[in-house]
């Protein structure tokens, strides 16, 4: 077990206060001297966002074929240990057999991912993302939902059966029903596919309007936010218009 840090200096600092202040000390070296402002790095900027997804769909043909890229991790180490230069950030289920890296056929330091089950976009996962498009200059959003997903069979079952979840799966659940709900209103055939295309649409939209930073870099074209759902019988990506 970690031992736990009593310094005074800790004493109620949230986890996201953790996470900002983490985030702060990370660009604090970005962001010298005094006054001068951040400019993403021009390697990160020169992959414009389409560009990054297609590179994204080419990658997830050749996973989906069986053709995939050969892949030599010690090239590039030294480089990546000063820098990353990520084409795109992925709001992606926890799900194990749901890897971007693989999904899309792609090398270390290609994917910023941010990864919960039922793929929603929580305050911390935001940031993480907000901070991948600050500081990276990452181009491309994708919002990645899968076939068959877990977290979004559970909130049909509390929204339909009213089941009760264990633990802190309640409050998980929670940030899924909202998609279930916009599901229902068009009485699909299959209920489970259709709140997970809501799911994904959600959390698009959230990005997208998410303010100050993402809102703004969207509507300057600086990035772009898409979403796709995942088929694990066949490893292809369907986008989601």
């Amino acid at each position: 077990m970690l031992p736990t840090c009593t310094c005074p200096a800790h004493a109620g600092l949230s986890r996201r206060g953790f996470l900002a202040a983490g985030l702060a000390a990370t660009a604090a070296p970005l962001l010298l001297p005094a006054g001068r402002a951040f400019a993403a790095d021009p390697v990160a900027s020169s992959v414009t966002p389409d560009a990054a997804l297609t590179r994204l769909l080419e990658g997830n043909e050749r996973y989906a074929t069986g053709k995939l890229d050969p892949k030599d991790f010690e090239i590039g180490r030294a480089a990546r240990a000063v820098a990353q230069h990520p084409i795109a950030g992925i709001v992606s289920c926890a799900d194990s057999r749901v890897a971007p890296e693989f999904i899309f056929d792609q090398g270390a330091g290609d994917l910023f991912i941010v990864r919960v089950a039922g793929n929603f976009v929580s305050d911390d996962g935001l940031a993480s993302l907000e901070y991948g498009v600050a500081f990276l200059g990452t181009p491309l959003l994708v919002v990645l939902g899968h076939s068959g997903c877990g977290a979004v069979a559970s909130a049909i079952k509390v929204v339909k059966d009213g089941a009760v979840l264990p633990g802190h799966l309640p409050g998980l659940i929670d940030s899924v029903t909202p998609a279930v709900e916009a599901a229902m209103k068009t009485n699909p055939d299959d209920l489970l596919a259709a709140s997970i295309v809501e799911n994904v649409k959600l959390a698009m939209t959230e990005l997208v309007t998410s303010r100050p930073i993402l809102a703004s870099a969207a509507a300057a074209g600086k990035i772009k936010v898409v979403g796709g759902v995942y088929d694990i019988a066949t490893g292809r990506v369907t986008m989601v218009a």
